[in-house]
């Protein structure tokens, strides 16, 4: 029997282990992870299965509450293996050496049975995103107190290989280990000192007069011993089964514990009565950016895409680097010469040579790749960082792999549309008359609907695209297997389960608003089969609810929803029921409700009003949008008591303005703006009115003269008090309209207006070309 004690995510350690065992030859090989997983081995040889993957284990079953959300905390753990994972190596050697291979940790079934949170000093998984750091992966879980030479005794269990590093005169860990295993060549297994260093650590762990714990979690060092015991007894079972050469490859902190003698039945005492769950078992795709130590992972590394080269590069792994980091360059056209590559090796060669290290390591090369490659700038070396340091690579899994009908049903249509699943951040521009980027809309508005967010909607940047155009950045994580996983319980299909998931949620909906988003998500996603359920909710809801800020909140949603019907084809007849009902009692219920509000609330109808403005227009209804407009011409006519607040005043006569509706505008303003108007009032109506932007300025001398006669009227305490209101106005404004406001208010007192505006100075014969080509893009007919 051998046991190799590793680290589970390094290039030397994988090396060395699969070298340990074509010279072993072992008769049968045991690997730490978990036994369900025992009938899933052999699709490691398929060549389907591309690492990096993950095992994934999770509780079946599950039935999620009518909204949606879970009913029980999520339960399901990772266990992630790479190309240079010394476990994926046995793995790959055993099945083609025609051996046994089998699973020896704690099964999942009682880790995910566990009501405490997933923590173990020395614990390399769950490898899940929220796991703790591991103490075979030689950082600490804990930072060790600045000015402290040595750590607590009883740290060594979080952190064996820091005691290590700090007894061979390394003040980093990582550092230490890629010394001396990561960047060793050939020469003597590493594995029998490991064994005695871990044993003599955990020795004087064990001679603690107490065993304090610092920082670890209550319970984790019972689940050490219970993981441990179930180890040996899988052990004893193989070499019960009668092979005599068994290879164990475990985390190195458990190595001592296998190779102690412990009697069966002490082992047999600590697994009895362990809590159980029933778990299933599957292979996932993961990624090379969880894998590393900053996603949260507690087995993670710092760098995997660098690990990745050490393993797969056989011979000069520093040239190659630094060539493959110049084409990266390159390829953002940033000027790197082979006179750049050269000089940078031999920089990472000398810095190492100068450090005592055995080879160059990724400190050395990223200085060099900084001081040569990128001249100084750091820009291009966190290029090298994201691009090949971590590396975003994304495995792969047979089609054999076990997985719940709603998987399999996104697998087909990805493959359908054409949608291929990548760890890097990758935008889709779609254009919603063509009848593939029009599925590609439905498939992810139905996975978002399903919490599956694969894909994030964009605004249009650049140009308005309006609603034939939709822009969607993409980019696969490993959880969202989880997720499908989970969604499986509302159906076996994306169109069937997002059809579910939103009758449900409409059932549940606390408010109008959820429910008219709701009903705009079920006609971007052409759920048809839920939108009735949809719409008699939101017909429901609406017909009781009084409250016209909630009534005008729910409108834009119905609106755009309606815009979006008739450019997908999606019938929306009962849709335009209910928006035709609420733009109808929205009016009838304004007037009263914006009857003596305060700042606040002012602050916030002005938000709906703004909102259902806007809405109204997008919806082009002439009979809506005329009651609309009478009903602002009422509230703005109000006077005394009964008038409304300035800000509302200012702002609805803005919008009465901008429709054609007021003819009488700088009357309105001189009067909101007079001697016995009170300051805050009128500070109030220029800045509702004037929030609609500042060109109206740049082109009207009349109000802006009364505008600046006002504010230089101003005693100095109103003017002291009214700033900060007009600065947030005018603060609004982009730069140049800010300034052609300060030019014309120069000219204010001159003689007639500027010189470029004359009428006698515009040529009409020149200007006749330009004024049809305008009309024709508008869709006018010029003037015979």
């Amino acid at each position: 029997m051998e046991v190799y004690g590793i680290r589970h995510h390094g290039p030397g350690s994988a090396r060395a282990v699969r070298r340990a065992l074509e010279e072993f030859k072992p008769e049968a090989v045991l690997i730490e992870g978990p036994p369900e997983a025992d009938d899933l081995v052999d699709l490691a040889a398929d060549p389907g299965m591309v690492p990096p993957v993950a095992l994934l284990a999770y509780s079946p079953g599950r039935t999620p509450s009518a909204d949606g959300a879970e009913a029980t905390e999520r339960r399901a753990a990772f266990w992630p293996f790479a190309e240079f994972s010394p476990e994926w190596q046995a793995i790959r050697y055993a099945l083609e050496a025609g051996v046994p291979v089998r699973f020896c940790d704690l099964p999942a079934a009682h880790q995910l049975a566990r009501q405490e949170p997933d923590a173990d000093a020395g614990d390399p998984g769950p490898a899940g995103p929220e796991a703790p750091p591991s103490a075979e992966d030689g950082r600490p879980a804990a930072e060790t107190p600045e000015g402290r030479d040595e750590p607590p005794e009883q740290d060594i269990r979080l952190d064996p290989l820091g005691w290590l590093a700090r007894a061979a005169g390394y003040d980093d860990a990582e550092r230490w280990w890629d010394d001396v295993v990561e960047h060793r060549g050939d020469g003597p297994s590493p594995f029998p000192a490991i064994a005695e260093a871990m044993t003599e650590l955990r020795a004087r762990l064990a001679a603690l007069p107490e065993r304090e714990h610092g920082p670890l979690p209550p319970g984790c060092l019972r689940r050490e011993e219970q993981r441990e015991a179930y180890m040996r007894r899988t052990l004893r079972r193989a070499l019960k089964d009668g092979y005599e050469r068994v290879a164990v490859v475990c985390g190195a902190w458990h190595v001592p514990a296998l190779l102690e003698k412990v009697p069966a039945a002490r082992d047999e005492r600590t697994l009895r009565g362990l809590p159980k769950t029933k778990v299933a078992m599957t292979w996932v795709p993961w990624t090379h950016g969880r894998l590393a130590d900053r996603s949260g992972y507690g087995a993670g590394v710092r760098s995997p895409g660098w690990y990745h080269h050490l393993f797969t590069s056989g011979d000069r792994p520093i040239e190659r680097w630094l060539t493959e980091a110049a084409r990266v360059l390159r390829e953002e056209d940033l000027h790197v010469s082979s006179a750049h590559v050269i000089e940078a090796v031999r920089l990472a060669e000398a810095l190492a040579a100068l450090r005592g290290r055995p080879l160059a390591g990724l400190d050395e090369v990223t200085e060099a790749v900084r001081a040569v490659l990128c001249e100084g700038n750091e820009l291009p070396v966190e290029l090298i960082q994201r691009r090949m340091v971590v590396g975003e690579r994304l495995g792969s899994v047979p089609e054999r792999t076990p997985m719940v009908p709603l998987q399999r049903d996104l697998q087909a249509e990805q493959r359908r549309l054409r949608l291929k699943p990548s760890a890097l951040d990758k935008e889709y521009d779609l254009d919603l008359r063509k009848a593939l980027d029009l599925d590609r809309s439905r498939l992810l508005h139905r996975l978002r609907l399903l919490g599956v967010d694969w894909g994030v909607p964009q605004e249009a940047q650049g140009r308005s695209k309006g609603t034939f155009r939709e822009s969607w950045t993409l980019m696969w994580r490993p959880e969202f297997d989880v997720e499908l996983i989970e969604a499986g319980a509302w159906g076996t299909t994306v169109h069937g389960a997002a059809a579910a998931r939103a009758t449900a949620m409409a059932a549940q909906a606390a408010t109008l608003a959820e429910l008219t988003s709701l009903a705009e998500r079920c006609l971007l996603a052409d759920l048809g089969d839920a939108l009735p359920a949809v719409m008699r909710a939101l017909a429901d809801r609406a017909a009781v609810d009084a409250d016209v800020a909630h009534l005008m909140a729910a409108l834009p949603a119905l609106v755009r929803a309606l815009r979006y019907g008739d450019v997908r084809g999606t019938p929306t007849g009962p849709l335009r029921t209910v928006v035709d009902g609420l733009v109808v009692r929205v009016c009838v219920g304004l007037p009263p409700a914006v009857t003596g509000l305060d700042d606040d609330a002012s602050r916030e109808m002005l938000g709906h009003i703004d909102a259902v403005h806007g809405a109204l227009s997008l919806l082009g209804d002439d009979d809506h949008t005329a009651r609309w407009l009478r009903t602002l011409r009422v509230l703005v006519d109000r006077d005394g008591d009964r008038a409304v607040h300035g800000l509302l005043e200012g702002r609805l006569t803005r919008l009465l303005l901008d429709a054609g509706r007021l003819d009488d505008v700088p009357d309105r303003m001189a009067r909101a703006v007079s001697v016995g108007v009170a300051p805050d009032r009128a500070a109030a109506w220029v800045e509702g009115f004037l929030s609609g932007g500042g060109l109206l300025l740049v082109h009207d001398d009349d109000l802006l003269r009364l505008l600046d006669g006002w504010i230089a009227g101003l005693p100095a305490d109103a003017f002291t008090a009214v700033l900060p209101l007009l600065r947030r106005t005018f603060g609004g404004y982009a730069a140049a309209e800010r300034r052609a406001i300060g030019e014309r208010v120069r000219r204010l007192d001159a003689a007639g207006p500027p010189a470029a505006a004359r009428d006698d100075d515009i040529d009409a014969g020149r200007a006749a070309a330009a004024a049809a080509t305008a009309l024709r893009i508008l869709g006018w007919e010029a003037p015979a």
